[in-house]
């Protein structure tokens, strides 16, 4: 049966939820970490390019899944189908108990923090707690209000972006970085700071499967889901490029070493003492599209979690307009709470390795699906079968090998969070489906 419908988010708005979600702060902060251990502008930069890679192999093996398998979810749909509706809960357990509230919250207290630097007549935690109930409250407008919100934000934040490359590349002073390799180059890009960089470049490219968790509510989504998450990547992708490629072209290294601002320090570059303003405003603006794009998603997967666990039956309610209203306040509570004690931070480390470990099982789940059922229907096949969710898998265990090694309690908690997930599975009635 065709799941083609005329209503819906169009392809421009699914384009930029995927965008929102994966630009936030760690592309204006990642640089500083990395120049001191890798002093070269060609290796720096083939860290995001590497990155970039990855990401655009998992999203294409989401885009293929989303395509056979359309319904809201992400992977808490593709893992029940494919392997085991416990599987899948178990992912959709980590979504809605901190998967999307933790970063919702990470990201509102950088935005208090950035915009009373520019208007100091409130606290940093007031400035976050009033954009998070702004942002829920547009979305409890209905879907066409968050459409409009979500791509005015996205869009002008590309375009304040591609105005700060232009200007960096145009304006500023040149330093005398080559982006070209030369000598060492290579053996620089087999190190063991190589590999760490690449961890937290990672992390900055987390949200290119964002799609996925609204499927429901995306126009055509067979055909719109995977253009949505592959050109949301590969747009993403380089525009991280050539922002780092602008920091390091406008400041000294030495400068940006050790540095958290790195964003403010090339704007001064540029702009003078007034691009300090200049770009915290800007990532005032990259972090409300980054708000409101988890806003929009983490509530679809608790109603989809809902209309199959009758204990989170209440979750599934949606308004006459289809705006999953109970699971935008609960949301809601979990991030205002998260503000308010400042938890999130050892929250969202300790769950690091499990949503890593849940996007690892959904691209194994691609390839088992393959082998499975060879003759479903794809109205879309993942580019580059097998060597994208190959390269995929291999870059993301060597990742979750690493967090393990280098944060084993953290990662422990994520497990034992995993654990409780799976013992309100079993205990929990479900809720009968018909085909």
């Amino acid at each position: 049966m065709s799941t083609t419908r005329t209503q819906g988010i169009s392809l421009i708005t699914a384009t930029a939820v995927v965008v929102a979600n994966m630009i936030g702060t760690g592309v204006f902060t990642s640089l500083g970490f990395q120049v001191g251990s890798l002093p070269s502008g060609f290796v720096l930069l083939m860290l995001w390019v590497v990155g970039g890679v990855c990401a655009f192999c998992g999203a294409v093996c989401y885009g293929e899944l989303a395509a056979a398998l359309p319904r809201s979810g992400g992977e808490y749909h593709f893992l029940s189908k494919i392997f085991h509706p416990a599987v899948g809960f178990l992912s959709g357990w980590l979504s809605v108990t901190v998967g999307f509230a933790a970063p919702i919250a990470l990201a509102a207290m950088a935005f208090g923090k950035y915009f009373s630097g520019i208007f100091p007549h409130a606290p940093a935690t007031t400035w976050s707690l009033v954009m998070v109930w702004v942002v829920t409250l547009i979305h409890v407008g209905g879907i066409s209000m968050a459409a409009k919100f979500q791509n005015t934000a996205t869009w002008l934040k590309v375009t304040l972006i591609l105005v700060f490359i232009g200007a960096g590349f145009w304006f500023g002073k040149a330093q005398p970085v080559h982006f070209l390799p030369v000598s060492g180059d290579l053996n620089l890009m087999g190190s063991t700071p190589f590999a760490v960089s690449l961890v937290y470049v990672m992390y900055a490219y987390a949200g290119w499967n964002a799609a996925t968790y609204i499927v429901g509510d995306i126009r055509d989504p067979q055909k719109n889901v995977p253009l949505a998450i592959a050109l949301g990547t590969l747009l993403v992708a380089g525009l991280y490029l050539a922002l780092n490629a602008v920091f390091l072209q406008v400041a000294p290294m030495s400068e940006l070493d050790g540095k958290l601002d790195v964003g403010h320090i090339a704007a001064v570059h540029i702009f003078g003492e007034t691009g300090g303003k200049i770009m915290s405003g800007l990532i005032c603006l990259g972090l409300v599209s980054s708000i409101s794009a988890m806003t929009w998603v983490g509530p679809r997967v608790m109603k989809t979690m809902g209309q199959d666990l009758r204990v989170l039956a209440p979750l599934a309610a949606s308004d006459e307009r289809g705006v999953p209203v109970a699971g935008l306040f609960v949301q809601l509570s979990i991030v205002v709470t998260l503000l308010l004690t400042a938890s999130f931070e050892t929250v969202l480390t300790c769950v690091q390795f499990s949503i890593q470990l849940g996007s690892f099982a959904t691209v194994v789940g691609l390839i088992v699906l393959r082998i499975r059922q060879p003759d479903l229907p794809r109205p879309y096949r993942c580019w580059g079968y097998p060597v994208t969710p190959i390269l995929f898998l291999g870059i993301s265990l060597w990742m979750m090998v690493f967090v393990a090694k280098k944060h084993p309690d953290e990662t422990l908690a994520g497990m034992a969070l995993i654990l409780l997930g799976w013992i309100i599975y079993f205990i929990s009635p479900r809720t009968p489906r018909t085909p």
